[in-house]
């Protein structure tokens, strides 16, 4: 019979991903981890397995506790308060922890080694899937009227999650929330209008 564990699983999770938040997958070593977690290394794998499993469970903590607005986002009844909830929503989460900002999602692995190529298709993955999800709502959105017959709602997805990301890049450069929230109404000054 093994040993129990002398540790919150939920509260070392968490803190491993702070650890990716702030360093990504590749700069996140295991001394980092073990850390921030207060686990040994086998305590460790022991929990989660090895560093891509650990980075895929903090994927997805981060996904269900941090963009839950995009969910909720889809939900508002028209496309252009779609878009400004995300928008602004990212650019309070992105700038919300000053030890780290940015995205896990969008800076998690940008730039990795040939052994982190699972986790870059992982997170290029998610990215698509989230795009898919603003597509189909803008698609809808055109369909019943709210956005003119001629918007591409694939573009229009697409240009949401440029911006989007790029909130994220420039947050992890310093932007101020100020700053991107400004950026965020510019990109928003665009959308186009039923009838327009």
């Amino acid at each position: 019979m093994g040993r129990p564990r002398e540790f919150d699983v939920e509260e070392a999770l968490d803190a491993a991903l702070c650890v990716f938040w702030r360093k990504g997958y590749q700069g996140a070593s295991y001394t980092d981890l073990t850390e921030a977690t207060g686990v040994e290394r086998p305590a460790l794998y022991s929990a989660f397995g090895n560093k891509e499993a650990l980075f895929r469970r903090a994927l997805e903590r981060y996904y269900e506790h941090y963009l839950d607005f995009i969910p909720a986002a889809l939900q508002l009844p028209t496309s252009r308060e779609v878009a400004a909830h995300i928008l602004h929503s990212a650019a309070e989460l992105n700038t919300r922890y000053p030890d780290h900002t940015g995205c896990l999602g969008v800076l998690g692995d940008l730039a990795g080694s040939d052994d982190a190529e699972p986790i870059r298709r992982a997170l290029v993955q998610a990215r698509a899937d989230g795009e898919a999800a603003l597509r189909e709502r803008f698609e809808r959105a055109r369909q019943q009227g709210d956005l003119p017959e001629a918007a591409d709602a694939a573009v229009l997805a697409a240009y949401v999650c440029t911006v989007l990301h790029g909130i994220a890049v420039q947050a992890k450069a310093g932007f101020s929330r100020e700053k991107l929230e400004a950026i965020a109404e510019q990109a928003l000054s665009t959308w186009p209008e039923r009838g327009a």
